[in-house]
């Protein structure tokens, strides 16, 4: 019965009692100051852990019923639920952790992703030792179902709690964040501050993991003390714990950083800097054949390539508003006393090429793309692999047209991101389209009208489409609304790829207008987007959905020319010789090892095909064909083999 919606209908103050109405057109009566708890068992609801307030506030069960309210009971289906759960969990973990280490200070510990984490500071980084030992605990606490209390303080007797109990951070934490009143949660003598919600009780978290532990700094600033953080994960059965602890194994055998060191692809030197890429020939191969058939697309499509440089003056920067809100991202260099930025982003260096010479709106609509080069800052510990790093390539474009082109355009950009991603082997997407908070409209750049058209031109292009979306309301940033596609790989994991983004705020900034029919200038609509995202993030994304096993298209060497003894090394020249000529990517194995070796290394190379010659290959020229997934497929003559491979390569087969 999760998702039951209960109506509390306005009775006069006076009555003691007030009147229930169910979504199912059925009426109870309770006695106000009814829990929710005590409704939802009148009802028959009995796996409800929470509810929703029809402003969508999450609440606890505990919660008395006071005045008129619309209620949405919050279930282990709901999709509210597990992020309640885990957060409930967090406190589990650190309950578990102040009765083992006494003395120990808490920090905050929310839900996230895929877990729950809880920060700590102690003098010693916690052992496995340690974390089996809390683990253990905590799974003492569930089995104890120890009811979870919500008391609301006021703010000095807040700071007085946790000030008595030496908990500095929590002190912190409250004078920050608190209001007049505040909200603690207490569970078998551990007291938190939490606005909530909670579990009802311990009892109802079914599986529980520790997971690892790391450093952290205190709110994430270098200048504070380094705390540690315990990650775990939780959820309402250990079926659901078992799929999940599976799934990670099999993603820490896809992990594109240990993929990356044995296929050879690419590194990140420590001596080069970290964040920073270094493609090998193989991981370049693969890179030139994303671009190669990106720009291709794109050509067909209208798109116009573009070459900006790597850096412009500083001005530039404060002109678009990069520089004052961006900067602590930004590298900087001065050049003949002058200051200059590595360009974080490619927008303004597009605009200036738009702004060469007056524009007509006959030209409309103009579409710039450039694999651009761009440069960021991030911290080194957020920085992994090639999926967050501080130089990275954006398959940019921007899109330039009248408000009228505006519905055609983006049509036009989601069909091309489902074309690409398509052939890349994504079928299963995430969408969600941000728009801003009706209720703070002053906040947004641009008039009414415009947001309103360009929100509308991007929620219809996505129903025209029949594209399931998110609404995320007030998830715009200032300057427009935008889409966010995300890929849903091979093991379920979502990854950030296409963005079609609109931008009320540089062209205003920097001046950008057409000339209309009646000779006037007309600010441009502008459309900021990317498909892949960072090739960088994208190839990584790549890596781990294949497992490293890319497709025939993609894989940087397709075949590999196995020859049995020495004496059929001229002929595998020859071979390797006529595959090249047809534009095949071949290598040849010719190392004095038996033949057996050579095959296992060429499958833990993950390349589709090899052929092994021998005597009986040489004299009927032919080749014996062994495939990656299926072993041997038997003997071709090399014309139809070429023949074969080829087509698959035409069709970008997904599988050999």
């Amino acid at each position: 019965m999760g998702g039951l919606f209960i109506w509390f209908v306005k009775e006069k103050t006076e009555m003691e009692e007030i009147k229930i109405e169910l979504s199912e057109g059925k009426e109870i009566t309770v006695s106000k100051g009814t829990t929710l708890k005590e409704v939802a068992s009148l009802v028959g609801i009995v796996d409800a852990i929470a509810a929703k307030s029809g402003e969508g506030r999450l609440i606890d069960l505990s919660s008395s019923l006071t005045t008129s309210a619309r209620v949405e009971f919050i279930t282990p289906s709901s999709p509210e639920a597990v992020e309640i759960l885990r957060h409930s969990a967090a406190h589990v973990l650190a309950q578990a952790v102040c009765e083992l280490f006494p003395g120990v200070k808490v920090g905050i510990g929310p839900a996230i992703e895929d877990g729950f984490y809880y920060d700590f500071l102690k003098d010693t980084p916690f052992t496995q030792e340690d974390l089996k030992r809390i683990e253990k605990r905590m799974r003492e606490i569930i089995s104890a179902d120890i009811p979870i209390r919500r008391k609301e303080l006021t703010k000095e007797e807040a700071i007085k709690l946790f000030s008595d109990m030496g908990q500095d951070l929590k002190v912190e934490l409250i004078e920050e964040r608190g209001g007049e009143v505040v909200s603690v949660y207490e569970q078998g003598g551990f007291i938190d501050f939490c606005r909530g919600p909670h579990l009802p009780s311990t009892g109802f978290i079914k599986a529980v993991k520790v997971l690892k532990s790391s450093g952290a700094y205190w709110k994430g600033d270098e200048r504070n003390p380094m705390l540690q953080r315990i990650y775990g994960t939780a959820f309402f059965s250990e079926e659901e714990l078992e799929e999940y602890l599976n799934k990670v194994e099999e993603a820490k055998k896809r992990d594109h950083r240990l993929l990356g060191k044995e296929l050879e692809l690419f590194s990140i030197p420590e001596e080069g800097g970290p964040g920073l890429v270094y493609w090998h020939p193989r991981g370049a191969m693969i890179y030139q054949i994303i671009e190669d058939f990106w720009k291709k697309e794109h050509l067909a499509r209208g798109y116009k390539l573009v070459k900006t440089p790597h850096i412009a003056r500083a001005d530039l920067w404060k002109a678009s508003g990069h520089y004052e809100f961006y900067r602590e991202f930004m590298y900087t260099l001065s050049i003949e006393d002058e200051e200059y930025v590595l360009k974080p982003m490619n927008c303004p260096l597009h605009i200036l090429i738009y702004k060469s010479k007056r524009r007509s709106y006959r030209e409309l609509p103009i579409r710039f793309a450039e694999m651009g080069t761009v440069y960021r800052y991030e911290r080194s510990g957020v920085l992994h692999g090639t999926l967050r790093v501080r130089g990275f390539t954006q398959d940019d474009a921007h899109i330039f047209c009248t408000p009228e082109q505006l519905p055609e355009e983006i049509l036009g950009v989601l069909d091309l991101a489902n074309h690409i991603l398509s052939t890349f082997g994504f079928d299963r997407f995430d969408v969600e389209l941000s728009v801003r908070d009706p209720a703070k409209k002053e906040k947004y750049a641009g008039s009414d009208d415009e947001w309103l058209q360009a929100e509308n031109a991007l929620e219809q292009a996505l129903k025209k489409r029949g594209i399931s979306y998110r609404r995320m309301e007030g998830e715009a940033v200032f300057y427009g609304p935008k889409i966010d596609i995300k890929l849903i790989d091979s093991l379920g994991r979502g990854w950030q790829a296409t963005t079609i983004q609109f931008d009320f705020n540089l062209p205003r900034r920097l001046g950008v207008y057409y000339i209309g029919s009646d000779s006037k200038e007309h600010p441009v609509f502008m459309v900021h987007r990317a498909i892949l995202g960072s090739l960088e993030r994208f190839i990584g994304t790549l890596i781990e959905h294949y497992k490293g096993a890319f497709p025939v298209w993609l894989s940087p060497v397709q075949i590999i020319v196995i020859p049995i003894a020495d004496r059929h090394h001229p002929y595998a020249r020859k071979v390797a010789e006529v595959l090249k000529k047809e534009g095949l990517r071949v290598e040849i194995d010719d190392r004095s090892e038996k033949v057996g070796y050579k095959i296992r290394e060429a499958q833990l190379a993950k390349i589709p095909f090899m052929l092994i010659l021998g005597d009986k290959e040489e004299a009927e020229g032919n080749v014996a064909v062994r495939n990656r997934l299926k072993g041997d497929i038997g003997r071709f003559s090399l014309e139809v083999f070429i023949s074969e491979i080829k087509d698959l390569i035409d069709k970008k087969a997904l599988t050999p």
